[in-house]
């Protein structure tokens, strides 16, 4: 049993300390999820450091951390930080705080706005969403791959199928995605 997976065993006692260390070792990991999040959302008012500690306080918040191991972690912290950019972004586009207005600059004309990947972001989000209601185990695939970082391997080993079943569920997923957001 690996030392993270001991501590994650300890947390979901109760453990607060053993909690902390899990977090403190796996913070590395948890950036480069982050940083990867956030180059594919654009431009938010998160850093990759903020995403981190928005992600714990979220992993907190709904009864610590309750994992078989490091694997299942990462994986529930990259869907936790996803909700989190989404979130950020339904929030930039809500027309209470300005989102569906043009800026104008002085001179009236219509200012040059660089293009905005919200809408794009928002159709995957969605894409995901409607292919998780067919399939829970495809979205549980692309969840873990693309926003959880995770192998082959490492995704056959959580969902206790083969890595060609992954193989063929990241096929089936990939297409079932493109024609939705097409």
């Amino acid at each position: 049993m690996s030392e993270i997976t001991s501590l994650l065993q300890a947390a979901r006692g109760g453990d607060r300390q053993a909690s902390d260390q899990v977090i403190a070792l796996l913070y590395a990991d948890l950036q480069r999820l982050a940083r990867q999040r956030l180059r594919q959302s654009g431009e938010l008012t998160l850093n990759a450091t903020g995403l981190v500690h928005e992600s714990y306080l979220k992993l907190q918040g709904v009864g610590g951390l309750d994992f078989a191991d490091r694997k299942h972690f990462l994986a529930y912290a990259a869907q936790v930080m996803r909700t989190i950019v989404i979130d950020q972004v339904r929030a930039r586009q809500a027309g209470r705080r300005g989102g569906g207005l043009e800026e104008v600059t002085f001179n009236t004309s219509i200012a040059e706005l660089p293009p905005q990947r919200d809408d794009e972001i928002l159709r995957v989000n969605d894409a995901l969403a409607e292919l998780a209601a067919m399939d829970p185990r495809l979205a549980q695939v692309v969840e873990m791959r693309y926003f959880g970082g995770l192998l082959e391997a490492e995704i056959a080993a959580a969902l206790g199928v083969t890595e060609r079943t992954v193989q063929r569920d990241g096929q089936k997923a990939r297409l079932s995605l493109s024609m939705a957001i097409k």
